[in-house]
């Protein structure tokens, strides 16, 4: 979903940063606003090319959001290191991480083709193809490591929803009261679910929906990749039911992903991930409304991570 805004939409320092990075004779002639994130502005760029064409860029921009120099060197970083790696992700065009010349801190990147897709039709194809794309980002071997993964839900900062199966909760809760398992180090996304993914869905055609991006790497981690597998499923649950959560981790491993051995590891990652969904429902389901998706109000999307914590238990614990 998406509105159109006049060239204004770019503050002025930042518009002048972008036109350093043009090829000589080239001027931004469009601005589209991009809906879907939670924590930056983003914009899509259209530049009329030299010989009368035109091609996209995307501008991302963080506004007094906590860490976001942090954030934009870390994405800087890995869309640099994945370049030639076969993930597909944009390309880095520009980044202002200190807001030294714009206004705020920015990031400039090309634009890939595709869109997100959080309609519950064809979920039954994509899932395995998040699978199969996340077992890929897995396998990167970086010669530099990325910073250790940070979680930062704790059982004294769970929000148990109203009406939710407080048993089942305070067993959760007793779940990550336990130090982290130890753990195969794994290069990961930390932010992949479908808000994140784009993919090219064919209208006219037998051929089935395909990936054609993986975007925001600002958290870009090292840690277990049962991370990466428990945020993707608590995403799926709250997007679609519980039970496509548990798909997920099961798609992951047809596609030849290895989880932790244990199920008591594996119920850790997944219940750490769920519960912290639980502090900020309202802020990660209103995306999903402006997406479309207007059924998944507050307190559905609550019912929905409360039947998830519970099945979650009742596989695994």
């Amino acid at each position: 979903m998406t509105d159109h805004y006049g060239a204004a939409a770019v503050r002025p320092l930042t518009l002048a940063w972008v036109s350093r990075y043009l090829e000589a004779g080239e001027r931004v002639v469009g601005i589209e606003a991009l809906h879907g994130g939670i924590t930056a502005e983003m914009r899509r760029l259209t530049v009329g090319t030299r010989d009368g064409g035109t091609r996209d860029l995307v501008l991302r921009t963080f506004v007094d959001v906590e860490h976001a120099e942090d954030w934009l060197n870390r994405e800087a970083g890995a869309l640099t290191l994945l370049t030639g790696t076969g993930v597909p992700t944009p390309g880095l065009v520009a980044a202002d991480p200190a807001a030294a010349q714009c206004e705020y801190p920015s990031l400039l990147m090309t634009h890939l083709a595709g869109r997100t897709v959080l309609d519950d039709e064809g979920l039954e194809t994509r899932v395995p193809l998040l699978a199969r794309q996340l077992v890929a980002i897995h396998a990167l071997r970086p010669a530099e490591r990325p910073r250790k993964y940070v979680a930062l839900t704790t059982a004294d900062t769970v929000v148990t929803p109203k009406g939710a199966d407080t048993a089942a909760w305070a067993a959760a809760i007793d779940v990550i009261r336990k130090p982290a398992p130890s753990y195969q180090g794994r290069f990961l996304h930390r932010d992949f679910h479908p808000g994140n993914v784009l993919f090219e869905v064919p209208t006219q055609s037998l051929a089935g929906p395909w990936i054609t991006g993986v975007v925001d790497w600002a958290a870009t981690s090292w840690g277990p990749a049962d991370l990466d597998v428990a945020h993707c499923s608590t995403n799926l649950a709250l997007l679609h039911g519980p039970m496509w959560g548990l798909r997920f981790a099961e798609a992951y491993e047809e596609a030849g992903g290895v989880p932790a051995a244990a199920a008591s590891e594996r119920l850790y990652w997944r219940v750490r991930d769920g519960l912290a969904f639980s502090e900020e429902v309202q802020l990660v389901s209103q995306p999903w409304r402006e997406a479309g998706r207007t059924e998944l109000t507050t307190r559905a999307v609550e019912k929905r991570l409360d039947a998830y914590v519970t099945a979650l238990m009742d596989a695994l614990g």
